[in-house]
């Protein structure tokens, strides 16, 4: 099957514009997104849709076996999908806001998340804008040198470190942290990716003041202007993203303001290498 693509950046994702995803995909579809997906680095956007929990399961399950929501931190009926929202109803937020700084999903755990699929069921007339950085591109824009130097070097994913830099106390304190390489290789593509947001402590082997300098390096490097897609947010949009290759940054700019709801399914990942 073609399907009927529109590209969002220079870099990185397509719209695609003639799938109804409430409707089971024959295999051929299926195969085509899939590809279209790792065409488009790792994001693609689905306008117009109309989903029940159940549907947007139904599709995120041919990606891979799903993530499953803390029952106790967050009450939902459907606990493959997680509620990123700042809504309140009786005085209680529900589920929560989505991560205001540069990450990728689970990263601190031994095997982080492949894929997320967020569905915006309520989203701000303005703002609230979700944020992609393309790390196939990070890294092949790296140096040689840079590229040497960083074969074979492993930092620590360390989600209380990254609640600690944002002043939150409200971290799993269960996750130790997770050694992952500095540079990673896509599993179906091949390509390289840099492996680094927010959530890096330090580089193993390496003293903290080297460990910090090439850590600071990596992140300005790595979410520069040119390498960023800015998804702006129309209701009932769903948006695929690849862990893999990406980070991400939710905007917010809304809160207080305008409302934003939205259900996140999660694709379990494995080691990266």
């Amino acid at each position: 099957m073609n399907l009927n693509t529109t590209p969002l950046s220079p870099h990185l994702g397509v719209r695609v514009n003639n799938i109804d995803l409430a409707r089971p995909l024959d295999d051929s579809t299926w195969a085509a997104v899939r590809k279209a997906w790792l065409d488009a680095n790792g994001v693609l956007v689905f306008p117009d849709q109309k989903l029940t929990p159940e549907q947007q399961i139904a599709f995120s399950e041919r990606f891979g076996a799903l993530e499953l929501a803390d029952a106790h931190a967050q009450p939902f009926k459907y606990r493959e999908i997680y509620v990123v929202s700042n809504k309140v109803e009786n005085g209680k937020r529900v589920g929560r806001i989505a991560g205001t700084y540069w990450h990728s999903d689970q990263s601190f755990k031994p095997a982080p998340a492949m894929a997320s699929l967020l569905y915006g069921i309520e989203v701000p007339p303005s703002g609230g804008d979700t944020m992609f950085a393309n790390q196939y591109l990070a890294y092949d824009r790296l140096s040689d040198r840079m590229k040497q130097l960083l074969d074979g070097l492993k930092v620590y994913h360390d989600y209380q470190h990254g609640s600690r830099q944002r002043q939150s106390v409200d971290y799993p304190k269960s996750y130790p942290p997770s050694p992952h390489p500095i540079v990673r290789t896509h599993p179906e593509s091949g390509r390289k990716a840099l492996f680094v947001n927010s959530l890096c402590s330090h580089i193993e082997g390496l003293p903290p003041g080297e460990s910090d300098a090439i850590l600071n390096f990596l992140f300005r490097h790595s979410v520069q202007p040119e390498f960023i897609y800015r998804h702006q947010w129309q209701p009932r949009d769903v948006v695929l993203w690849d862990n893999r290759c990406l980070v991400h940054y939710a905007v917010n700019d809304y809160d207080g303001v305008s409302v934003r709801y939205m259900h996140r399914t999660q694709v379990t990942g494995d080691v990266p290498f």
